[in-house]
């Protein structure tokens, strides 16, 4: 089985936190599949938490796509807007 290549990463558990936000980047994820990884961390965000999203493109199409699973129930703002990265913060109302 092939694993994912980690970005630098703090902590050992493999994650990383940006204003105590988990991020999830994206960005090594293959692209049939990185969606449904979107899809599978919001679903662990509890109402009033958040998480950061590192894309390697502005996530439009996701964007969409979320918009119309949650509800509105994701607020998103962005950190930053390239160009070799995007962050986006997805908060759970």
């Amino acid at each position: 089985m092939n694993e994912l290549p980690l970005s630098d990463v703090s902590g050992d558990c493999g994650c990383e936190e940006e204003h105590g936000d988990p991020v999830l980047d994206v960005r090594p994820v293959p692209h049939a599949i990185r969606h449904a990884t979107v899809f599978g961390a919001l679903s662990a965000i509890r109402s009033g938490r958040a998480m950061v999203l590192v894309a390697p493109h502005d996530p439009l199409p996701l964007l969409a796509q979320i918009a119309d699973r949650e509800n509105g129930a994701i607020e998103v703002s962005y950190l930053q807007r390239g160009p070799e990265a995007w962050r986006l913060r997805l908060a759970r109302r």
